[in-house]
């Protein structure tokens, strides 16, 4: 079971269950397992392509598109294609009315407080890099989960 990067995902103590309660296989014990340098390819194709994968998105638009941005793109290809089964945890404030605003959701909402806290655990700041919008999942791999709480950025 593999966890994208986020807030939501923190807050709820699901990283912290999958990560540390020895329950579940962890793809991101394995990934911090192998060397950035050396081993960066292993690395891609591991995350890319877990059987399971939680996460969240910035943006669930009324007619049902998901926007996610991300710095890396670590959790795009997994969510879009390669996961075998994807759970987004999604709190009711990233609800917006079409892609627009969900897209001015993600740049002026979501990265400046995902640049803030990134600063004050060390690092430069964030970017968005990547932005991956979902509009229709034909398989059913992508099961959302709508929080009534606001969660994450």
């Amino acid at each position: 079971m593999h966890t994208a990067l986020s807030e939501t995902i923190r807050a709820l103590g699901i990283t912290a269950e999958i990560e540390e309660s020895g329950r579940y296989d962890s793809v991101r014990a394995k990934l911090n397992a192998l060397d950035r340098e050396t081993q960066d390819r292993e690395r891609r194709k591991l995350g890319a392509a877990p059987d399971f994968v939680v996460g969240s998105a910035h943006a669930v638009t009324d007619d049902g598109q998901i926007v996610v941005g991300s710095g890396s793109g670590s959790q795009l290809g997994a969510y879009a294609y390669a996961g075998g089964n994807v759970v987004l945890v999604i709190g009711h404030q990233k609800l917006v009315r079409d892609l627009d605003e969900g897209l001015r959701r993600v740049r002026e909402y979501s990265l400046p407080r995902e640049f803030a806290r990134m600063q004050a655990v060390g690092y430069p700041g964030s970017v968005l890099a990547k932005t991956l919008i979902i509009h229709y999942d034909p398989s059913s791999r992508i099961k959302v989960i709508l929080v009534p709480e606001t969660l994450g950025f």
